[in-house]
């Protein structure tokens, strides 16, 4: 948490540069720690600790806009500091978009703990994370002779945040989370070295899995031996949730005032029509409690509210903060996604798999990129051909190509297996009739 005596410093620094000629003022004060630990064949190859301090103050003088940052919080230092702002900032372009949020839009509090941090964060034992990370190399080290390099790490973090603002808004917040990661390497057919990798994360330490990361690693990349391209077709495409959120990234990219401001968004007048198939519900449930990506306020302080991105395929929010909202002349929403949630279905990945003919079971991209402007897409893929329900070949160098509103209105199914510590609970995803090309 942010000391008292440090979130005082912050308001006095806040009138002080009221006081200099600012007509807004908006202070953040943050601290964060973090700690990693990684193992080599079951030695350790790396350690690294930080810990970071420091205000960010964001000036509005006289119709420009400034941001500065320090990690010195001497009251002299800062009125130095705070006056070298104020006439840096005055020597900018004027910019009348560049504004404080109307402070009707901002949370007042009152909402119950998200239950974000781990009160146990800082009595830890070193000994118990370093021991994580060995077990989880220990599950794969010589257990198959073609093993070349078992590889895991352990990482936690926390971080708080005070922020206040000069027409009303004061808010805090912390968090945590803990991160158990494993990666195996083998030798395959010739100059191939197929490697996969597993993990789990948490907001708690004692919610972190502890047991088979190093296992299912090792399992999804002997899963590889033999991998090679088939011939190009068109076929159904089943994504696992571990890669589904590559497919919606150039979506909710789509949808902040930066692109639409611009015009150089595929998802451009599209607010409240129907752009995508039946499938696609997407929701952003910021209040869950224990969630990653939960919260109460944005980066400005305006209030969260749970809302529907997508309904049944159509749109309906953009993701615009305040300077884009002011560019625009519209509605402010909030600054980014914070918990993304699509409703799950019936089945599990093999219940998908279980229900093919044939089709290809994408389990990782390989490279390739998405037009914002257009939505077209060519991406590098793996996985497995699917045939009869079950999987079979293992594939690779293999493409898909197409457009974005295409693809998501090709959605049919979607599974019941997010991956629930993360902020993107997407699960499997099938997509009907997508190119692929190979051999």
């Amino acid at each position: 948490m942010i000391p008292e005596t440090n979130k005082k410093t912050a308001q006095w620094a806040m009138d002080f540069a009221r006081k200099n000629g600012c007509q807004g003022v908006r202070i953040s004060l943050y601290h964060g720690s973090n700690t990693s630990f990684e193992v080599r064949n079951m030695k350790i190859d790396r350690l690294q600790q930080s810990s970071e301090n420091g205000l960010s103050i964001y000036l509005f003088v006289d119709g420009r806009y400034g941001a500065f940052s320090t990690n010195r919080l001497d009251r002299e230092e800062l009125e130095k500091f705070i006056r070298n702002g104020i006439e840096s900032t005055r020597y900018l372009a004027e910019d009348r978009a560049r504004t404080l949020p109307d402070a009707s839009l901002y949370y007042a509090g009152g909402g119950d703990d998200l239950q974000l941090h781990d009160a146990r964060f800082d009595t830890l034992p070193p000994d118990d994370k370093v021991a994580l990370a060995m077990h989880t190399c220990d599950e794969i080290m010589g257990r198959d002779p073609r093993i070349v390099a078992a590889e895991s790490s352990y990482s936690d973090g926390d971080s708080s945040r005070y922020m206040i603002a000069s027409n009303g808004f004061e808010g805090e917040s912390s968090s945590s989370y803990f991160s158990l990661s494993g990666s195996a390497s083998i030798r395959g057919d010739g100059d191939a070295r197929p490697s996969d990798y597993w993990y789990d994360s948490a907001l708690y330490y004692d919610a972190l899995r502890r047991d088979g990361i190093g296992t299912k690693a090792l399992e999804r990349a002997m899963q590889k031996l033999g991998q090679r391209k088939i011939a190009s077709a068109r076929l159904p495409m089943l994504v696992d949730f571990m890669s589904a959120r590559r497919l919606l990234s150039p979506l909710v990219n789509a949808l902040y005032g930066s692109s639409i401001q611009q015009k150089n968004s595929f998802m451009l007048d599209r607010l409240n029509v129907k752009t995508l198939g039946d499938r696609m519900t997407l929701l952003d449930s910021p209040h869950m409690t224990r969630a990653s990506g939960a919260r109460y306020f944005d980066s400005e302080g305006v209030a969260t509210r749970p809302m529907p991105v997508f309904e049944n395929g159509v749109l309906k929010t953009y993701y615009i903060d305040t300077y884009y909202a002011n560019k625009m002349e519209t509605e402010r929403t909030v600054d980014a996604p914070s918990l993304l949630i699509m409703p799950p279905g019936d089945k599990d990945l093999e219940g998908l798999v279980a229900q093919l003919d044939r089709g290809i079971l994408v389990t990782g991209f390989n490279g390739g990129n998405s037009s914002t402007t257009t939505g077209d897409f060519s991406y590098g893929i793996e996985g497995f051909l699917i045939e009869k329900g079950r999987r079979t070949q293992p594939v690779s160098e293999m493409n898909i190509t197409g457009n974005m509103l295409a693809l998501w209105n090709s959605l049919v199914e979607v599974g019941n297996d997010p991956l629930l510590s993360s902020s993107w609970r997407i699960p499997s995803l099938l997509f009907d009739g997508v190119d692929f090309s190979g051999m």
